[in-house]
């Protein structure tokens, strides 16, 4: 049996969360078109009768900006260290991007072997997908490259085939059965984040963020309360929504949601609350997971 940990980087919203939950066949990670929406570090677990893969799906790197964003920078770069392979992944559709040579800078400081990952391939022709291909092998000395569809699932099989080559350890990490390491906590403050986004379109700009206040967990119902974090009232006013109708929304979307992943009735309750400026407020990272309050 062998095993190790994989590292996901990369921009914001180049479709690493729809990566992990593919390879991993289980949605440990929330989903969304808006960029930036990983925030934390988020740990899937790969099994097979041979195999064990701990995935790291990690924030976008990109140009911080404030402390929320350095921190995230810092949380990323942290996870190209004491990995068995980083996987550089890349929005071939979008094109080479500023964003994604300051990466690469940074990842030539990193003895880990890093394999390219060209996602989106079924948004372009295969000619403009080998001159990409031949573009980034002058910029970086990638052990492998691998082009997929983490949407269509295209190519992925060989993907995990490439990862498997990079693992040598033989401890066993996880149980076999467990698929994140993720607490029930934190996947229902996110669940509720995954539908604030869906249901506020881009109404509201990156400044929520859930944090689980109490999960009770009974015979036959679990009570979750969870506390919608915004930085001014009138993003408050628009989670709302008229007669509270958005909230009552998210609420009922998320959980539908929680009920199928926990295996039992959900009752749930949101607050919203606003802290002016939390992003730049280390006592509210902390207090929201971003930061280790002994880091």
């Amino acid at each position: 049996m062998k095993s190790g940990f994989v590292s996901i980087i990369g921009r914001p919203n180049v479709g690493k969360s729809t990566l992990i939950n593919t390879l991993i066949n289980e949605k440990v990670a929330i989903i969304s078109d808006k960029s930036g929406t990983t925030r934390n570090l988020i740990q899937g677990v790969y099994n097979d009768e041979d195999y064990q893969i701990v995935f790291v799906d990690t924030p976008g790197i990109h140009k911080p900006q404030g402390k929320l964003g350095r921190v995230l920078n810092k949380q990323a770069l942290a996870l190209t260290k004491d990995v068995d392979l980083i996987l550089f992944m890349v929005d071939v559709a979008a094109g080479i991007g500023r964003g994604d040579l300051y990466i690469l800078e940074l990842l030539k400081a990193s003895s880990v072997p890093v394999v390219l990952v060209m996602n989106k391939i079924d948004k372009m022709t295969k000619e403009k997908l080998l001159e990409d291909i031949n573009t980034y092998k002058d910029i970086y000395p990638f052990v492998d490259i691998v082009p997929i569809s983490a949407l269509t699932k295209d190519n992925t099989d060989h993907l995990l085939e490439v990862i498997k080559k990079y693992l040598t350890d033989d401890v066993i990490y996880f149980p076999k059965d467990m698929y994140t390491s993720n607490t029930k906590n934190f996947m229902v403050s996110e669940i509720v984040r995954e539908k604030l986004l869906q249901v506020t379109e881009d109404e509201i700009p990156h400044c929520i963020t859930c944090h689980t206040v109490s999960f009770e967990e009974h015979k036959d119902i679990i009570h979750i309360l969870v506390d919608i974090v915004v930085d001014r009232d009138s993003i408050k006013k628009i989670i709302i929504g008229k007669n509270g109708s958005r909230l009552k929304l998210v609420g009922t979307l998320a959980r539908g949601e929680m009920q199928e992943l926990l295996g039992k009735k959900v009752y749930l309750e949101l607050f919203v609350k606003t802290i002016k400026n939390w992003k730049e407020k280390e006592k509210y990272l902390i207090e929201l997971g971003f930061i280790d309050k002994f880091e």
